[in-house]
């Protein structure tokens, strides 16, 4: 192989690669994290050199490579349940509000490899099953990405026992997986009909999207400029209905992105609220 770093000016012109087409921000220091997802690719295409990888993915024609360095740099690790506290107020302060009777409608906005669309499905199914006769909504979940592999693997909805280790409760293992064979286990049927999953790239209109009471987009916008934030939570907003609720990461604000939600203290956590 040959050498695996890149030189300085590769490695810029590769960041305005990435900024260009998926929004992502790399920063001076993030040299190791483009080698440590890059190289696999090395081999998979025979590419001698990063950066002759490098070189050939800014030619627009050689479009496989392309898409599968954007599949790699995008491509985030992910938990069941992350942070706890959103599914906990799905279930006792956002459905009961919205469950009136019509079509509630969520997008997780950044579904990675599914964790975050089923453990919104499974949350519906906890409320669904406490709230008995009093829930009158039917629920549905879209999950988008970038990722036409991540995509793949959230249609599957295969997970192996490292995967379902993080975050996910012994309880809520029995109660909504099964085993698929081959060392996986899989989300159960009903839960998957849920969730549906389309591609998206968070920079490019949302119109078709239609609209939602509630959208997930977390531990996203950490990777785009403020900018460019600022755009696709405005975005969002369009597609909220009224009084819609957008939820961001833990460590995630929005202050000075945005004038069109007001800010919700739940304690913990934020959400904030379409004006």
């Amino acid at each position: 192989m040959g050498n695996k770093n890149l030189g300085d000016s590769e490695y810029r012109v590769f960041c305005e690669f990435l900024e260009q087409q998926c929004g992502i921000v790399l920063g001076d220091n993030k040299m190791y994290l483009v080698k440590s997802r890059l190289s696999p690719l090395m081999t998979r295409f025979g590419i001698e050199s990063l950066g002759e990888l490098v070189n050939k993915t800014l030619k627009p024609t050689e479009r496989q490579l392309r898409s599968a360095v954007v599949d790699a740099m995008t491509t985030n690790e992910t938990l069941w349940f992350r942070d706890t506290y959103p599914f906990e107020l799905l279930k006792t302060r956002l459905f009961p509000e919205i469950d009136t009777g019509r079509t509630v409608k969520i997008w997780s906005a950044a579904s990675s490899s599914g964790q975050e669309p089923y453990s919104i499905a499974m949350s519906i199914d906890e409320y669904k099953k406490a709230a008995g006769m009093k829930s009158k909504s039917s629920f549905s979940v879209v999950g988008t990405d970038i990722s036409n592999t991540m995509l793949e693997l959230c249609k599957n909805a295969e997970y192996d026992n490292l995967a379902l280790s993080r975050g996910l409760s012994p309880e809520r293992k029995r109660n909504y997986f099964e085993d698929s064979g081959n060392g996986m286990m899989q989300v159960k049927a009903d839960i998957r009909r849920m969730v549906s999953f389309r591609h998206l790239n968070l920079l490019d209109s949302f119109n078709l999207m239609g609209k939602f009471d509630i959208i997930f987009c977390r531990n996203v916008l950490i990777y785009f400029s403020p900018e460019i934030k600022s755009q696709i939570i405005n975005k969002f907003a369009e597609q909220l209905n009224p009084k819609g609720y957008l939820i961001l990461g833990a460590s995630e604000s929005m202050s000075g992105l945005s004038d069109k939600y007001d800010m919700i203290r739940c304690n913990p956590g934020i959400i904030y609220q379409k004006k």
